[in-house]
């Protein structure tokens, strides 16, 4: 009989509860699978935080440790979870924590994050050279760490097979992806079936289609850091049907196009071209959202023109259909 692995999420105060709670389930729903089918469980539960006790959630309810963080030797722990959360900076400049972290490390085979708590890692300098994502709205301040390599669109950086990602240290994005990031290491742990099974019990994709870039809204650039473009991006948010080709658009800025190219990359970081297809995404996705209009409207009226061309430019930034985005979504 396989030795039960015992999976730790380690908490502190005004964490986000279903950082922790999601990926318990799974564990346990996985537990509960296995004895439907006679066999043993195979995962230990166990809840870490600065002292034994309970710990104040972010929504305002508690959830108890069992144990200190700095009682538990980190080489009887399989996994170590960290979620995020509003105490997320604060414990970013906890030293003890931080330093107990990188001890552990070696000692633990997995050493992940959900949400938020991307940032503990990268703070305690475990993510140094690694890829990472986090919830959408805290990749800039990822982006801070200059070591890591930043990818905002993944639902999670785990794979066991090291191709495209690390089985060893890994993050995963906002929140419900920490339950994709739990699903995932049972795959690994028990096989596709187990895992399979669990996500029919808990009604969820084992693989969700597309990245998190689908549940978040592009930035729209803030006035006082545009504010040479600031003119020629409010008119081509009302002309989206229009001719917005870079010589175009360099017309309307009188502009030649060489100097409007140059200045999108300075104001937004991306060129004329990209900051179209993006703005259109965006209308058409507001569109598909909120008004129920057809897919070959929304393709009309965004400026994409053919919804083939709206088809595509879906799948390159969100990876799903606009049929799929509007039945999740509208």
């Amino acid at each position: 009989m396989d030795p039960l692995r015992t999976i730790a999420c380690l908490i502190y105060p005004d964490f986000m509860s279903l950082d922790v709670t999601g990926p318990l389930q799974v564990f346990a729903s996985a537990n509960v699978e296995r004895q439907r089918q006679g066999l043993p469980s195979a995962y230990r539960l166990l809840v870490l935080a600065e002292q034994p006790g309970p710990v104040a959630t972010s929504a305002g309810f508690q959830l108890v440790a069992e144990q200190a963080w700095r009682d538990s030797n980190p080489a009887e722990l399989d996994t170590l979870l960290i979620p995020g959360g509003l105490g997320e900076v604060a414990q970013c400049q906890n030293p003890a924590l931080l330093a107990w972290l990188r001890a552990a490390e070696p000692k633990v085979r997995r050493l992940g994050s959900v949400c938020s708590g991307a940032l503990i890692l990268a703070a305690a300098g475990l993510l140094d050279g690694r890829r990472a994502t986090t919830h959408w709205a805290d990749v800039e301040a990822l982006r801070t760490y200059p070591q890591i390599e930043v990818d905002g669109n993944r639902l999670h950086t785990y794979d066991p097979s090291a191709r495209d990602g690390e089985a060893h240290v890994f993050t995963s994005a906002g929140v419900t992806a920490g339950i994709d990031l739990a699903l995932a290491l049972v795959e690994a742990d028990l096989g596709r079936p187990l895992a399979l099974a669990v996500a029919r019990r808990l009604v969820m994709f084992l693989r969700r289609p597309g990245g998190q870039a689908q549940f978040s809204a592009l930035l729209t650039p803030q006035a006082n850091r545009t504010p040479r473009l600031l003119g020629l991006l409010e008119w081509m948010a009302q002309n989206l049907s229009a001719d917005l080709s870079l010589e175009a658009l360099a017309s309307q800025a009188n502009l030649s196009s060489r100097s409007l190219s140059r200045l999108f990359v300075q104001e937004l970081g991306m060129g004329p071209g990209r900051y179209v297809e993006r703005l259109r995404l965006e209308a058409a996705r507001a569109l598909l959202q909120d008004s129920g209009a057809s897919i070959s409207t929304v393709a009309r009226l965004t400026g994409f023109n053919h919804p083939e061309n709206l088809r595509r430019t879906f799948h390159k930034h969100l990876a799903v259909s606009p049929q799929d985005y509007a039945e999740r979504f509208a």
